[in-house]
């Protein structure tokens, strides 16, 4: 009896669908895409209930007809390539005709298109792969396409589905992917009724500006210089900030060939071009765009199309980060010296007869690398093979702990025993086998850390009214990740009143940063939580009051009397797990009594 057969076309699309439609935000790329591809120059996005519940998408692009609106949502269908060939000069967004087909298995999809030769155009609706409807109907030129109840048919995968802020979160920022690469094309996006963007059609900078700026706060892309370079191999524009201006939470984004795309190895050539210039833990925000012939990348890795590979990464590598450092030194980023400028100081010399010009003795037959003992000498030096005898077998200075050793360490009564600091950064104290160090500053962080997650399970943040309230403004996303945090933040001590639909007013702080401003410790917090991905009320607690900690405790460098010291120890050793922090850090160490023997 045979047991291989076909699979029927309904299970063959839910099973791309799982590949190509993971949540909301990928049904938004794909359609846009192809409302880009169709050549519309206005894509209007609205979207209810982060996508749950409609998703629609509408463009003034080249329609289709009635054919081909019915074959566009079979598998492989595509009007993008019509051969393998194709694959290596792709200028479309879209190409493996699997988006529609995959969208419709586990959407309930309907469609109205026309194109602009035709008097009438098409309705199409579709429900888990099965034909509904298909009839003509009026409708403007172009194409009308909404997605109701994703995942209707797949309940495991609805269930998986983040929040609701969180899903909206990835469908902004699967839209700026999008927008930030199509300048000249005017977008809409639009929320449970409520117009989030509306950005019109002009230049890159302006739509950088229109999607990250604020009218309210400088202009955002006054920090940022040009960047431009053509080569045989690729061209290069785009826009880097001043490393004067780069913050903790950057903006940093590659585009290729009008696709956003992912490269951890560009980014590194970016970082080096920066190489110097940057505080510890800064990071330069840039909008970089490339420019290269489709057959020196393969856009064809992974269905999501933003892994891409380059032909030639170690020459584009380079190209690059040449392109950011003369970018960084063009616009006089670092201070320079003209020698040729008319407002030169001149520096009199003595009037003196005495006065006569150095002379230089040259040898023209001197070579540094056929002398005796040079740098590559005919003849090495004798016996050169002692000159590394006498070093010492080992020159690290580190105290190291083993797990073992971290693990069964106990403190001894701090009430009790001598305790001193040094550098302003260790706490020192007697210990049966050594020495133990204490981070004084990860060790204050990890006590307020314990503290803010027990006021925040129970709602107890001590708050502290400030006398000039401050304005805290953000972008869409954000103030959408600030309303999801509201009641947290709130518990913990902000008192936070929303002003309009960019700006929140501070009046109020949780107590133990009363003295620090609180727009970055804010900016910090929201940075964190999405950056870490956390999505569950527990995780974005951690996040929250690790935060806080860090910025209330006690700074490096600060001394510290005998009972503050005793205090902050008596916490520590109280907590569960006081060896490290939460991140993996260590926050005690023992130097044992053979370790300083060593030493002698």
């Amino acid at each position: 009896m045979d047991i291989i057969h076909l699979l029927p076309d309904s299970v063959a699309n839910q099973i791309a669908a799982g590949e190509v439609i993971q949540r909301p935000a990928s049904c938004l790329k794909e359609l846009v895409e192809n409302s880009l591809d169709a050549g519309a120059q206005r894509v209007q996005v609205l979207v209810r209930d982060a996508g749950r519940t409609l998703l629609q998408v509408i463009d003034d692009g080249c329609g289709m007809s009635e054919m081909d609106a019915r074959l566009a949502f079979e598998r492989h269908a595509t009007s993008k390539i019509r051969e393998a060939q194709d694959l290596f000069s792709l200028r479309t967004m879209g190409f493996r005709g699997e988006a529609l087909a995959s969208i419709c298995a586990v959407a309930q999809v309907e469609m109205t298109t026309r194109r602009a030769e035709d008097e009438t155009g098409t309705l199409i609706e579709i429900h888990g792969s099965d034909v509904i409807r298909q009839e003509p109907c009026v409708c403007p030129v172009g194409t009308n396409i909404k997605v109701s109840n994703l995942f209707f048919n797949v309940p495991v995968r609805r269930k998986f589905l983040k929040t609701d802020q969180t899903e909206l979160r990835n469908l902004l920022t699967e839209f700026y992917h999008i927008v930030l690469v199509y300048p000249k094309v005017a977008f809409t996006f639009v929320h449970n009724d409520e117009i989030l963007l509306e950005l019109p059609a002009g230049t890159e900078k302006q739509r950088i500006e229109a999607v990250f700026g604020n009218p309210k706060r400088n202009v955002y892309t006054s920090a940022f210089v040009d960047v431009k370079t053509e080569t045989e191999l690729v061209s290069i524009h785009g826009f880097v900030v001043k490393p004067e201006a780069a913050t903790k939470k950057a903006e940093q984004y590659f585009f290729v060939n009008g696709r956003y795309m992912r490269h951890p190895y560009f980014l590194k050539a970016v970082q080096n071009a920066y190489s110097g210039t940057l505080a510890n833990d800064y990071q330069p925000s840039f909008f970089i765009y490339f420019d290269i012939a489709p057959e020196a990348i393969d856009v064809n890795i992974h269905p999501t199309k933003t892994e891409i590979k380059f032909a030639d990464e170690q020459t584009i590598f380079q190209i690059l980060m040449a392109a950011v450092r003369e970018a960084l030194g063009k616009f006089s980023l670092a201070p320079t010296i003209d020698f040729d400028t008319s407002g030169s100081i001149d520096i009199p010399l003595p009037k003196s007869d005495n006065v006569t010009r150095p002379q230089v003795s040259i040898n023209p037959d001197y070579n540094p690398f056929h002398t005796r003992g040079a740098i590559y000498p005919d003849r090495p030096p004798k016996n050169w093979e002692t000159l590394y005898q006498d070093l010492p077998a080992s020159r690290n200075l580190d105290f190291p702990v083993s797990r073992t050793e971290e693990n069964t360490l106990e403190l001894p009564d701090v009430e009790s025993c001598s305790l001193w600091q040094f550098g302003g950064k260790y706490i020192f104290l007697r210990h049966r086998d050594g020495l133990v160090m204490v981070h004084q500053h990860r060790a204050h962080a990890a006590v307020l850390r314990a503290q803010f997650m027990e006021q925040l399970e129970h709602t107890q943040g001590a708050m502290q009214q400030l006398l000039f309230p401050e304005i805290l403004s953000l972008p869409q996303d954000e103030m959408l990740l600030v309303g999801h945090l509201l009641p947290d933040l709130r518990a913990i001590g902000f008192d936070l009143e929303q002003l309009s639909p960019d700006s929140y007013s501070i009046q109020g702080v949780p107590a133990q940063i009363a003295t620090q401003s609180p727009v970055p410790v804010l900016q910090q917090i929201l940075h964190q939580v999405r950056e870490r991905g956390a999505d569950t009320q527990y995780e974005w607690r951690e996040q929250i009051a690790q935060t806080l900690a860090e910025n209330a405790a006690i700074p490096s460098g600060r001394i510290l009397s005998e009972s503050e010291m005793r205090d902050i120890l008596t916490k520590l050793v109280a907590l569960p797990q006081y060896k490290r922090t939460a991140e993996g850090k260590t926050i005690v160490s023992l130097v044992t009594d053979d370790e300083i023997a060593k030493r002698f």
